[in-house]
């Protein structure tokens, strides 16, 4: 049997490798750069904004939970707890990551000398 002229020329396709691998990988390539400084970089700085804010937290802050409870800040435990006023004599615990929002911040008493 002969070979047909359009097969002989099919067989000679470059080997994949070199600058026809990268041209393949690319678009990919460039998706994931687009898809890290839209999504995954904004985010990353949100979510350390939020931990500074929690660290940051003290008696007498006014905040607001992600559950939408309104309160002021009684005492920040070491376990991770805050125990928030939400109303007069109604204190209720809270996790300290779901706080979502400083209201109004208080000053730091001045030290007594």
């Amino acid at each position: 049997m002969f070979v047909t002229p359009a097969y002989a020329q099919a067989a000679g396709a470059a080997a994949p490798g070199g600058m026809a691998a990268l041209g393949q990988f690319l678009p990919l390539i460039l998706i994931f750069i687009i898809m890290y400084f839209l999504l995954i970089r904004p985010q990353q700085k949100k979510a350390k904004q939020h931990r500074q804010m929690v660290e940051a937290l003290r008696r007498g802050d006014e905040v607001v939970t992600q559950g939408g409870i309104l309160g002021k800040v009684t005492n920040v435990r070491e376990d991770g707890m805050v125990e928030v006023e939400i109303a007069q004599g109604v204190k209720v615990r809270v996790v300290k990551s779901t706080i979502g929002q400083v209201v109004s911040k208080t000053e730091p008493a001045a030290e007594s000398k």
